[in-house]
């Protein structure tokens, strides 16, 4: 049987991590930014109920 290679698994632990913290880094430099980012709310959002903006609920616009 092979011997686990443990230089090899602490290694990826370690590159994982480093990625992690960048990417993390990363993020947070776009939210100072105030660029828009993969997990953000939009800035204007819109109807909660999914009317058309500007139309009253319970109305219709069929004449």
């Amino acid at each position: 049987m092979a011997t686990p290679n443990y230089g090899y698994e602490k290694r990826q632990k370690e590159l994982a991590k480093k990625r992690k913290k960048e990417d993390k880094l990363k993020a947070k430099a776009e939210r100072k930014t105030g660029l828009p980012g993969d997990g953000d709310a939009p800035d204007e959002p819109g109807p909660v109920d999914g009317s058309a903006p500007g139309v009253a609920p319970g109305s219709t616009s069929q004449t």
